[in-house]
């Protein structure tokens, strides 16, 4: 199935749950996972008006910047290693995984700009997951005061994969209480107004308990 088919049953879904709950659709964005499809098809992406990609590796991205450049705006959405911030920097939008100090130091050390940063939280509390404990976040949060190319835009969990609509619901919710907490501290440099959850089997969940950016690949540019 082309991307533009695929987009058009998603964006569908998106609004026919929105109604449902009283949101407006034009607040959940949506990234396009592309880190296991070809360049063409990251390129069809493009082509059928999804304007946010994310990659996990910094090869994957390199690779596909060579070819795309900067026309997505692109998103670093894996664990990333403080030794490779400097080859990504100058082509990222936005990193999701903000989860130690020594990364926000190389990230402002790096950056000539603020780059837009979700804090990664283990909200299901799996050993398997990264992301900083929930009890830790402000605290870190508040640390980053000193590093001004670190923006906090928001929080971001992986939630686990699970048919456990229930316990789904409650770790999404669990991040969009800790955002609204760190929201209400007024830092400056941390406005902490965005949440990055939910993927293809539960994208459903994460917008009717508060995402705005939605993090998509199979349902979306897998190639089936």
């Amino acid at each position: 199935m082309k991307v533009a088919e695929k987009l058009e049953l998603i964006e569908n879904q998106i609004k026919e749950t929105c109604s449902e709950i009283g949101r407006n659709p034009d607040e959940i964005n949506i990234v396009a996972v592309t880190k296991y499809v070809s360049t063409e098809r990251a390129e069809e992406a493009i082509q059928a008006g999804l304007i946010h990609l994310g990659e996990n590796r910094d090869s994957g991205l390199l690779e596909k910047w060579e070819v795309l450049k900067g026309r997505p705006r692109w998103h670093f959405i894996g664990t990333l290693q403080s030794r490779k911030v400097k080859n990504i920097i100058d082509k990222v939008s936005y990193i999701h995984s903000l989860d130690r100090l020594s990364l926000a130091k190389e990230i402002d050390k790096r950056a000539d700009k603020p780059i837009s940063c979700f804090v990664q939280v283990n909200v299901s509390g799996e050993d398997s997951k990264h992301g900083m404990e929930p009890q830790e976040v402000e605290g870190f949060i508040r640390s980053l005061k000193d590093y001004p190319a670190v923006k906090v835009v928001g929080l971001m969990t992986m939630a686990p994969h699970t048919d456990d609509e229930h316990f789904l619901r409650k770790c999404f919710r669990s991040l969009r209480e800790l955002q609204e907490n760190i929201h209400s501290l007024d830092l400056p440099y941390a406005p902490c107004t965005e949440l990055s959850m939910g993927m293809s089997n539960d994208y459903k969940i994460a917008i009717e308990e508060g995402a705005t950016f939605i993090r998509i690949g199979s349902a979306l540019v897998g190639n089936d």
